[in-house]
């Protein structure tokens, strides 16, 4: 794991907002988004400072304000390209609305719109799904990986705002961001709390309609050992900022709401347990386990490879993590579950994990199956 340099933060140049404490950090500026989402790097307002933006200094923020105990959110894209810091009590809700487990920044009844949802998707062509299916598979075969989290866009409609979405969800981590996105995410990526961190991967996915689902999902085959690959997986990457490493809870089952039905998905639960002071290097934990297992594979560095040629478009800020750290605690989840705004259409992004098991018109039908809102 890697030191802070008491001379890195001072060096950083950062893109900070005035009358704000919000801190962008980026390698490629508005290069990698729409042009929407190019304005999360260009709104009106003046910044203080906007030259030789690194996400390194990113890393040495958190650091900083987490060994003050200041509290914050963070969100961190997919590449880890592009960061954003804004401590909590300068938060505008009229930008950024948040929930985590429950801590947030705004309240249900306001301006929750009452109208009946209206939600339709227009899944890409299976023969396109199934080209960069094919090219997973061809790897997966060649012993290049042992799990790709291979994942796609689907164009949706809907009578709701992103607001509106955000405010009627039902999830664990829920995140509003200037209009651009909305996540309503089931998955936690890590937490940290009294010295010990947890991460909880999650892997596995059925519809809770057919009947015996729940028996059926603990004994697929390929769903165990997708399951399995993916828990020795944080298990090793918790290893690399903790000791003690334990499988505290194996394959349990989570209900998940959805305007289409219920699912039931399956987690486990991994623990470590962290050294004194870790809060002077908690931008560094957290960038060493980036990006998560559950959204890459097995092994991750050639996963990601592979992924970055199978799939046609860029991930963005699906599949990264946000979270809040409130000057004691960590509490992150992964942003999937995530609907874009690009250029005033939307898009659900989704997808699932690949074995050399894995059967194209079976997981085509689970990528379509994760395009909902969690709500009735």
């Amino acid at each position: 794991m890697q030191r802070q340099n008491k001379n890195e933060l001072s060096s950083c140049k950062q893109t900070k907002y005035q009358n704000s404490r919000t801190f962008i950090f980026s390698q490629q500026a508005a290069g990698n988004f729409s042009h929407e989402q190019g304005e999360l790097f260009s709104r009106s307002r003046e910044y203080r400072e906007s030259n030789n933006m690194n996400p390194h200094c990113g890393i040495q923020q958190i650091n900083s304000l987490a060994k003050n105990k200041t509290p914050f959110l963070f969100i961190i894209d997919y590449t880890k390209e592009n960061i954003i810091i804004e401590e909590l009590a300068t938060i505008s809700s009229e930008e950024i609305l948040f929930d985590v487990n429950g801590q947030s920044n705004f309240y249900t009844e306001k301006e929750a719109s009452t109208e009946a949802p209206i939600f339709t998707k227009k899944p890409i062509d299976f023969k396109a799904f199934e080209q960069g299916f094919s090219y997973v598979l061809a790897n997966l075969k060649q012993g290049n990986s042992y799990l790709t989290n291979y994942t796609c866009e689907t164009p949706i409609s809907t009578n709701l705002s992103l607001k509106d979405i955000f405010r009627k969800s039902e999830a664990k981590y829920k995140l509003l961001y200037k209009n651009l996105f909305v996540v309503f995410s089931p998955e936690t990526f890590i937490k940290i709390t009294d010295g010990k961190i947890f991460s909880f991967p999650m892997k596995g996915t059925i519809d809770a309609s057919i009947p015996e689902a729940e028996k059926i999902i603990l004994n697929d085959l390929k769903e165990t050992a997708e399951h399995a690959t993916i828990t020795d997986l944080i298990r090793n990457d918790l290893s690399k900022v903790a000791t003690n490493i334990n499988v505290d809870r194996y394959r349990y089952i989570d209900k998940i709401n959805t305007n289409h039905g219920e699912l039931l998905q399956i987690s486990s639960q991994i623990s470590g347990e962290l050294p004194m002071g870790y809060q002077a290097n908690l931008g560094d934990i957290i960038f060493s386990l980036l990006p998560a297992g559950s959204i890459t594979g097995a092994p991750k560095q050639k996963t990601i490879e592979i992924i970055k040629e199978a799939e046609t478009y860029k991930r963005g800020f699906y599949t990264g993590v946000f979270g809040l750290f409130d000057g004691k605690s960590v509490d992150c989840g992964v942003m999937i579950r995530f609907i874009e705004n690009k250029n005033g259409k939307l898009v659900f992004k989704s997808g699932g994990g690949i074995t050399v098991n894995s059967k194209a018109h079976d997981e085509y039908d689970e990528m379509i199956k994760k395009v909902y809102l969690p709500f009735h």
